[in-house]
């Protein structure tokens, strides 16, 4: 054979090859095929498969959770959440919070508790929170039951359930406040509903010898312009925290608390707070008065703290109280924020006064905030600050705001002393 013709045949037998090897390659899914190759693969996967039976599938690992190591199983486990349980006891009871990491209450999930081995409570409305009544004092163990999607506490965590309230702000309570925006403002908001109503037309402002001028204010002043409001003579500002809801009694912080109270700070006017109960018991007296506390560390306030107690239209939840638990309600706020070192004292018209509140058991470090509009008081009591109108016109603030005349001499908060309740 030709020498020249053999080295042509060897050439073209050894691209015959070539050609071969990779057509068997690319029928084996190596090659611009291979992704369509895959995905019919994987829906051919058979219903024993996808049960546990791999068989001589390719794909049949993907199901086999044997088959990854530990590191992925325990990626796996790190999906749920880890949660962790806080309990306050304030009088016999006992409020449980479930909390993510993140601190605050997990909502949307039916938790369960199981209290010293035997008694379930169950989270029904779901915001987190357990709250058990009627308890005996002493030392409980609270587990949590175990729930799909969390990791849940090892160890049973230990309680210590209060004998009788001890007026001590509650540590823990910034986990239960509301922001305007999470609830039903109009609702609840029992402050925008005035039970005494002022018969008088816009007010000027008034001034004595003997009284300073003053405004008090809340979400329902909207914004206000503080420099003006210094420049028109007003020498202190009562500024609202919060309220509870007069409906589901939830704790929520005034829409313009920060913003008022570092707004007349930085004017230079002193200030002073308010809360509105809906409080029926003095353990929500003692959660109300805590969460002021929590609000107002950070701030200079130089008047006193006053619990605002007055009718939320009839139906709010606190409305109906007795006498004597109203009483009993307004003197666990003052003790709770006392105790902190503040000055307290108590807010409500002069017929609330005396139809609704024991005033007779009124110490004399319980400051009296009057409510009575008009040309002079007719209230036969003692007081500390009048308030004589809500149809006040202040520069800075639009619309009415409500004045008072204030018979303190604010210097710090422990030392606020009191003036003759007298005017020119």
């Amino acid at each position: 054979m030709d020498s020249k013709f053999l080295r042509v045949t060897l050439l073209i037998s050894l691209l015959f090859m070539v050609t071969i090897f990779f057509v068997v390659l690319y029928a084996n899914g190596v090659g611009p095929g291979q992704k369509e190759e895959q995905e019919v693969l994987e829906e051919l996967v058979t219903e024993e498969v996808l049960s546990g039976q791999i068989g001589n599938d390719l794909y049949g690992w993907m199901e086999d959770e044997n088959f990854f190591d530990k590191s992925e199983v325990m990626e796996e486990e790190d999906g749920a959440v880890r949660v962790n349980l806080m309990a306050t006891s304030v009088e016999k009871d006992m409020r449980i919070l479930v909390t993510g990491p993140d601190g605050k209450p997990i909502e949307g999930q039916f938790f369960k508790v199981i209290v010293n081995e035997q008694d379930e409570y169950k989270d029904l409305d779901r915001d987190g929170i357990i709250y058990v009544a009627d308890l005996k004092a002493g030392e409980y163990k609270v587990a949590l039951e175990e729930q799909p999607g969390f990791i849940v506490p090892a160890s049973p965590m230990p309680v210590n359930v209060k004998a009788r309230v001890e007026y001590v702000a509650i540590g823990d309570i910034s986990l239960l406040i509301k922001t305007e925006e999470e609830v039903d403002a109009m609702a609840e908001d029992g402050g925008r509903i005035t039970e005494e109503i002022d018969p008088t037309e816009p007010t000027e402002l008034r001034t004595t010898s003997t009284a300073s001028l003053g405004i008090d204010v809340s979400r329902w002043n909207e914004e206000i312009n503080w420099n003006k409001v210094k420049d028109a003579g007003i020498k202190y500002a009562i500024i609202r925290a919060g309220y509870r809801g007069s409906v589901t009694g939830t704790l929520v912080e005034d829409w313009y608390f920060k913003e008022n109270v570092e707004g007349a700070t930085a004017a230079g006017i002193p200030i002073g707070l308010y809360f509105f109960t809906q409080a029926t018991n003095e353990v929500e007296a003692v959660e109300e008065a805590s969460m002021v506390l929590t609000l107002c560390k950070e701030y200079d306030i130089t008047y006193p703290i006053f619990i605002d107690t007055e009718g939320a239209g009839g139906n709010g939840r606190a409305d109906a109280l007795d006498t004597k638990t109203r009483t009993a309600v307004c003197l666990a706020f003052c003790e709770t924020i006392r105790r902190a070192g503040y000055e307290a004292g108590i807010y409500a018209s002069k017929n609330w006064f005396n139809n609704n509140i024991d005033t007779s058991v009124l110490t004399d470090d319980i400051y009296v905030w009057l409510a009575e509009y008009g040309d002079a008081v007719t209230y036969d009591k003692k007081y500390h600050i009048w308030q004589y109108t809500s149809s006040g016109r202040v520069l800075g603030i639009e619309g009415r705001v409500d004045l008072n005349l204030s018979y303190l001499e604010p210097k710090s908060n422990d030392n606020i002393k009191e003036e003759d309740n007298r005017e020119d």
